[in-house]
């Protein structure tokens, strides 16, 4: 940080939830000097410690299109900067190893799930592999970018959604194929498959539990994981009901609805600009 420090309190009228913050992480984050940001979402402000730099800032919070309002710049105590920035960095390696956790676990059930949903013949276990991906492609990128520049962020997060986007749309196909040409999904392994993915999301409920306000990055997990936990009983339900009804279709439904949700969360991703 810069000799002379100061303060700017923003309230940020359209952030109202985490991919909000994120937008504002990566129109800050490439700027000089560079700032250390805290947020107060459910106030729906947030506080920028900088340097002479209050001119880029401004510029870079209203291109944003969040509404926000500059309330007050005023220089800061040195003991509040360096209280900002240890609290940081004791954060950032703090959720650095839970990001590790939830990428590993993601990562094993998308590759699991995918393989156990293509010989159990389930389109529900292939899109909830999928899901499984999306959420593990979200904490690798979030662990790659760390220190690295604002553009290279963005592409790594681009190169995510056009990932996911791409494996929905091949999901899509293979609800449309067995539609038409018929499949005879194996019920057992899908409630099965389902439990296991379940415990697994529950974990890292557990795991994101106590770091879930600690930022964007954090909140969007929980969100995710919360997501995931909903998508599983899904899958459950929809096993059930394939043993009951000795119908397919419930098993085509539930992989409709979750490639649809990996869709619209892949093209919230392709949307983030500086």
């Amino acid at each position: 940080m810069p000799k002379h420090t100061y303060v700017s309190e923003y309230r940020v009228s359209k952030m109202d939830c985490p991919s909000e913050e994120g937008m504002i992480r990566m129109a800050l984050d490439g700027i000089e000097p560079s700032v250390v940001l805290e947020f107060d979402t459910p106030n729906r402000k947030v506080r920028i410690f900088h340097g002479d730099n209050a001119t880029t800032i401004e510029s870079q919070m209203q291109s944003l299109g969040l509404d926000a309002t500059l309330e007050k710049t005023v220089p800061v105590a040195d003991k509040d900067l360096a209280s900002a920035l240890d609290e940081d960095a004791k954060a950032s390696q703090q959720e650095a190893g839970i990001l590790k956790w939830l990428l590993a676990i993601n990562a094993t059930l998308f590759v699991t799930e995918l393989f156990v949903g293509w010989w159990a013949e389930s389109t529900g276990l292939i899109a909830d592999s999928l899901d499984m991906f999306a959420d593990a492609a979200v904490y690798g990128v979030s662990l790659y970018a760390v220190g690295y520049s604002a553009n290279k962020k963005l592409r790594a997060a681009h190169f995510s959604g056009w990932l996911q986007l791409i494996l929905a749309v091949g999901v899509l196909a293979e609800v449309l194929r067995r539609f038409l040409y018929g499949s005879e999904p194996l019920s057992n392994i899908m409630i099965m498959m389902g439990l296991i993915a379940l415990a697994a999301n529950v974990t890292c409920l557990l795991l994101i539990a106590k770091k879930r306000h600690a930022g964007a990055h954090m909140k969007a997990s929980w969100i995710f994981s919360a997501n995931d936990v909903i998508a599983n009983a899904g899958v459950i339900l929809a096993g059930l009901l394939v043993s009951w009804t000795g119908s397919h279709y419930p098993d085509l439904i539930i992989g409709l609805v979750i490639a649809l949700i990996v869709m619209n969360g892949a093209r919230r991703i392709l949307q983030l600009r500086h």
